[in-house]
């Protein structure tokens, strides 16, 4: 094989990809190629662009390319990816973090500038929800659980990557009444599964073919499943005061309102992504409405 030039391999990325991906994609997959194969920043590949690239390396640009064109997220390919400012590691187990998630992430931390919570993170997946919570405030006592031991894997192990402790468990949350607990939190917080299977049909396919659906999708005729539980679960485990933060289906806002309406939680807040979308809602238990904590629950 003959050696090309930073330039011509810039080219052969674009020619392979400009039907399938928009300008803006292809231009962050070769920043991150450069960056992850060479070492080199966006900056450094314009100033040596006539450079040659050895064989070896040009082989390795030419097999990633060939996965992103059949769509495989650049996150699994390379195996890391960045969320909060931080380095995470992912794989096929755990969904790649969003955008939106950071959103949330920055909520609960310009919510709660200082002081010591309990917090819980349910359905923690790559385990970036309470690892960028607990790099950015120490003082929190952070927890994680996910029903994927191999999720748990990635997330322990991304713990450790950003110095951080985070106590992950491997819990069933559908089946939260049988952990003998009673401890509370002040802050519950999860991202689960809330795309409908109709809506299947709709994602692209470095979604749908290679994110993990056991945290992608619930029934379609359930579609609150796992909000209905967290809720249930916070009404024993929140502590006056506490609050409870979701990701959410843009599609399902007004019904979760209601849910936790009914629930007797209040103070909700519904907010909007960076796009405009409902993504994000907040609340709080009412006082008076609270279950007792019962032991073996």
């Amino acid at each position: 094989m003959q050696n090309m030039m930073i330039h011509a391999v810039i080219k052969m990325i674009e020619g392979n990809l400009s039907q399938l991906y928009n300008p803006e994609e292809i231009k962050s997959f070769t920043a991150l190629l450069f960056e992850h194969l060479l070492g080199l920043s966006r900056l450094k590949v314009h100033l040596q662009k006539h450079e040659q690239i050895p064989d070896a390396k040009l082989i390795e640009f030419k097999e990633i390319v060939d996965r992103l064109k059949n769509f495989e997220p650049i996150q699994y390919i390379l195996g890391e990816t960045e969320f909060y400012e931080l380095r995470f590691k992912v794989c096929p187990a755990v969904l790649i973090p969003r955008p939106e998630t950071e959103e949330l992430v920055d909520w609960i931390l310009k919510d709660h500038p200082d002081g010591r919570y309990n917090v819980l993170d349910i359905g923690t997946g790559s385990g970036c929800i309470p690892i960028a919570l607990a790099k950015n405030r120490p003082n929190f006592m952070v927890e994680g659980w996910d029903i994927s031991e191999e999720a748990l894997k990635i997330a322990r192990g991304n713990a450790e990557l950003n110095e951080v402790k985070v106590n992950f468990a491997i819990v069933d949350l559908l089946k939260w009444r049988e952990i003998p607990t009673t401890k509370m939190y002040d802050l519950i917080l999860s991202n689960p599964p809330y795309v409908t299977r109709s809506e299947q049909s709709t994602m692209l396919p470095n979604v749908t073919d290679y994110e993990p659906h056991l945290a992608l999708f619930v029934p379609d005729n359930d579609p609150l499943i796992f909000y209905r539980e967290i809720a249930d679960f916070a009404s024993s485990h929140l502590n006056p005061g506490g609050c409870l933060y979701f990701e959410i289906n843009e599609k399902s806002g007004d019904e979760l309102v209601s849910l936790l309406n009914i629930k007797k939680f209040g103070n909700i807040q519904m907010r909007k992504d960076i796009n405009g979308r409902d993504r994000m809602i907040k609340c709080g238990l009412l006082a008076g409405d609270r279950e007792p904590v019962v032991g073996g629950r």
